[in-house]
């Protein structure tokens, strides 16, 4: 079946207030909550708040990605095809930008270690993609208003060097596409003055 990802946007404070044993089931109830008919269809974009029991979250459904995490993964794939070839501001500014959110760059992989959960593996800690806490996000902001008026200049490399037709991430549209989804996660994160959380559901 693949992984999946449901991007929450979350006042850290209330967060951080709520008992540590507790925040798992808060967090699964803002990503799948319980009164929400199992067959609903999801909307693209934002639902604030995520759940009435958790209202200070919000929930991000990213357009034409089924939930799934394969997207995102390889539009990371098609950065790491063409940012050697990219020119050095598009370059810092995109690898600031994705390098904080689904391209794992230089660095590794693991899961983030923020704190907000026991470390005792009883309870089970969630496995998290991604965690932002809010003093980070708007430094994403800004290097999105650095890279995005330089998108346009990696057409043509990414024509040329990453194109899949019939995959994820086909074409540089789609690339970009996907970018501006995420561009609209942390610009609503940022004006609420909240963090990110990623889960694999």
């Amino acid at each position: 079946m693949g992984l999946d990802i449901t991007v929450l946007a979350l006042d850290w404070t209330e967060l951080e207030r709520t008992p540590r044993a507790e925040r798992q089931d808060l967090l699964y109830e803002a990503a799948c909550p319980e009164d929400l008919p199992w067959d609903a269809a999801s909307e693209a974009g934002w639902t604030i708040p995520a759940s009435p029991r958790v209202p200070w979250s919000g929930r991000y459904e990213f357009r034409d990605t089924l939930g799934s995490y394969k997207p995102h993964f390889w539009a990371a794939e098609r950065w790491d095809c063409v940012r050697e070839f990219a020119g050095p501001a598009a370059r810092r500014a995109l690898d600031g930008f994705l390098g904080h959110l689904i391209w794992a760059g230089e660095g590794d992989e693991d899961d983030p270690d923020t704190g907000l959960f026991p470390s005792d593996p009883q309870p089970w800690r969630p496995k998290l993609l991604l965690a932002l806490p809010p003093a980070t996000v708007p430094a994403l902001a800004a290097h999105w208003a650095r890279a995005e008026p330089l998108l346009g200049g990696l057409r043509e490399t990414y024509d040329a060097r990453a194109a899949r037709p019939g995959g994820w991430i086909a074409g540089f549209d789609e690339f970009v596409a996907l970018l501006r989804q995420w561009a609209d996660v942390v610009a609503e994160t940022s004006r609420r003055g909240w963090g990110l959380l990623a889960l694999p559901v």
